[in-house]
């Protein structure tokens, strides 16, 4: 199969930059072609971003590009990542014009909300859910802080929101959860054109043999709530200890903070080998987002080293996490009630160990690149019979 991967690639790579090369090695293991659609952020500078901004509703020099590498390519159906902002919808529209069924895999909640997370002041926000044009983002700057920026990506949903983009020139959706599918779905998304396919991992770390530490893996910013744990923790009488792996706006005051708790480990970025070898020995990981999560990437590592998860019951997480099996769900936010989960845990090594082989039978019956290619090939096979 001749496959168009489109995608505009972060100024901070993360979690969808890595998803979309692990689905070009997946394909291409797999002795499928694949061909790359891709702008990159990185060198836009502040002028650069502006022109970026007003082009995102529709950027004339990526719709002849698109036409051009499809007419070369002949791609037999279009997996379409993120557009924003230098691709822009015109992509779709190009696809559209020489006949190539689109998939689009909603990694987060961009059609929602302008800054993509539904969230404000540390809390969920659902102010934008539901209307044409998402003018409270726009007021409160939520996307990088400015209105200018979000009053672009709000217009760029807008726009396509009237012209029909998002319902007549998308052949099939790829939600990571039935949360994120139910949310869109809402929205006004078309549910008989929205498949649910999670994430996965290309590589089995393997099961490890378990530890003692309890485990925080993530990017160090508010929403993915570490102050909750960090106080969890201090209420606990007995302490185990904890290491927290990651960077992001919080490092600094982390890091005065850990210094004054005994037991606690703030270890920084940490390569990928380095986590999973982390996970293979800890007790168990938390997870205490305070926003609505795609799919964690770390819950899938979790799962597939045999560590269970002790995740916010929020959004996707209280579906993934199945509560009692693969781990354990806290109020979000409530740090008395996270301390209370993991005093249980602490209590009851025995059910910890049937938590453990669950999580990663949780991982074979769903996140393996085999049992994910499956899943792709099906809905690429669906969107190319609907476009005969």
């Amino acid at each position: 199969m001749r496959v168009l991967i489109v995608h505009n690639r972060y100024r901070l790579p993360g979690g969808e930059d890595r998803s979309v090369s692990e689905e070009v090695e997946l394909l291409t293991v797999h002795g499928h072609q694949v061909a790359l659609l891709a702008a990159d952020n990185t060198g836009l500078g502040a002028a650069g971003a502006v022109l970026a901004g007003l082009m995102s509703v529709w950027n004339p020099a990526a719709y002849r590009r698109a036409r051009q590498l499809i007419r070369r390519f002949r791609p037999e159906v279009a997996s379409v990542h993120n557009v924003i902002p230098q691709l822009s919808p015109s992509v779709y529209y190009a696809a559209r014009a020489e006949r190539v069924p689109i998939v689009q895999t909603l990694h987060n909640f961009r059609l929602l909300c302008p800054a993509a997370t539904m969230m404000r002041n540390g809390t969920v926000c659902e102010s934008c859910f539901g209307r044409t044009l998402a003018w409270p983002g726009i007021v409160h700057a939520c996307y990088r802080g400015s209105r200018l920026a979000t009053a672009s990506v709000a217009s760029t949903s807008a726009v396509h929101t009237v012209l029909g983009t998002w319902q007549r020139r998308i052949d099939l959706y790829i939600a990571l959860t039935e949360f994120a599918r139910h949310r869109f779905v809402q929205h006004g998304l078309p549910a008989d054109r929205i498949a649910v396919k999670p994430t996965c991992l290309l590589k089995d770390p393997g099961p490890g043999g378990g530890g003692e530490s309890i485990l925080f893996v993530g990017r160090l910013s508010p929403e993915k709530g570490v102050g909750v744990l960090l106080e969890a923790w201090k209420r606990l009488a007995r302490r185990p200890p904890l290491i927290i792996v990651g960077d992001g706006p919080l490092r600094l005051e982390l890091k005065r903070d850990c210094r004054a708790l005994d037991g606690v480990q703030l270890l920084g970025w940490r390569s990928a080998t380095e986590i999973f070898l982390l996970m293979q020995s800890s007790r168990l990981l938390v997870v205490p987002s305070l926003w609505y999560e795609g799919l964690p990437r770390t819950v899938i590592e979790a799962f597939a080293t045999g560590l269970p998860v002790f995740a916010s019951s929020l959004g996707s997480l209280a579906e993934v996490v199945d509560d009692g099996r693969t781990g354990r769900l806290f109020r979000p936010g409530d740090a008395e009630d996270l301390a209370a989960k993991i005093d249980w845990a602490l209590s009851h090594p025995g059910e910890l160990g049937r938590m453990r082989n669950e999580a990663r039978a949780e991982y074979e019956a769903k996140y393996t690149a085999k049992r994910n290619y499956e899943l792709l090939m099906e809905i690429y096979r669906r969107a190319i019979a609907g476009q005969k």
